[in-house]
């Protein structure tokens, strides 16, 4: 019996993304090159790899945004850009933006409503507090600072509490407090994650399994206590693809 696009099988509701043979060229590079990704439920990522790694591609892909040029990609079973896929992801961009024209306050409460958000009054007074905007709740966000900025998109990516939160450095423009409550807060989710970031701690705090990515292929994978024994005393993620290269060449 063939399921429709909108019904999941028992296997797909424990695989978060298959991603397979993608490929993705602008001109004549090729951004991503032939990648294979499989992430469990509730399995937390990290996507390490230097600046140009192709992570910030790879990352649109699997969130719909961007088509490959070949090879598959499913959420849950779904296609990326698919309703069904977009039920289960929070998505924050690098550099994400929110809505200029509505404050604060407006931009948790549409997306919250648009996102179908249970309890959302609630989920928005809990935001407030926690990122510190409870002061900002009425400015627009040209008013803010980048950080500010930063903490509302956050907020924006998670309040309907999504299955599959899928980050492009997530922690950018924040200070060290409120990391250490973001963290506090990712550790309490029931969630997968997909984090891209090129700062290996940061990876260490949110996540247990490492995908790394050089010049748009996939290099290494693995846990992340693997990837610290390989590569011990390597501070940079340029010298961790260096050194891991060593071992898989």
């Amino acid at each position: 019996m063939m399921l429709q696009e909108n019904q999941m099988s028992s296997e797909d509701s424990l695989i978060a993304l298959r991603m397979e043979s993608v490929v993705k060229t602008f001109g004549t590079v090729r951004a991503v090159d032939g990648v294979d990704i499989q992430i469990k439920d509730r399995e937390r990522v990290a996507l390490l790899g230097e600046n140009g790694a192709g992570k910030s591609t790879t990352i649109r892909i699997i969130s719909g945004l961007m088509k490959p040029d070949s090879g598959m990609v499913r959420i849950y079973g779904h296609r990326p850009s698919s309703i069904e896929a977009k039920r289960y992801i929070g998505y924050l961009p690098e550099d994400a933006s929110p809505y200029l024209n509505l404050s604060v306050r407006e931009n948790l409460e549409y997306i919250g409503t648009i996102r179908r958000t249970e309890n959302l009054q609630d989920r928005i007074e809990f935001f407030l507090d926690m990122l510190g905007l409870r002061e900002m709740e009425k400015q627009k966000p040209l008013t803010l600072s980048r950080g500010n900025r930063q903490k509302l998109c956050l907020a924006l990516s998670i309040i309907h509490q999504p299955r599959f939160a899928i980050m492009d450095e997530p922690l950018n423009y924040l200070d060290i407090p409120t990391q250490e409550k973001v963290f506090e807060y990712f550790e309490k989710m029931n969630a997968t994650f997909l984090v891209s970031t090129h700062i290996l701690s940061i990876a260490r705090r949110l996540t247990s399994k490492v995908i790394i990515l050089s010049s748009g292929k996939k290099v290494w994978e693995g846990q992340i206590t693997e990837l610290e024994e390989l590569t011990e005393g390597t501070k940079t993620i340029e010298s961790i693809v260096s050194e891991l290269m060593k071992h898989v060449s």
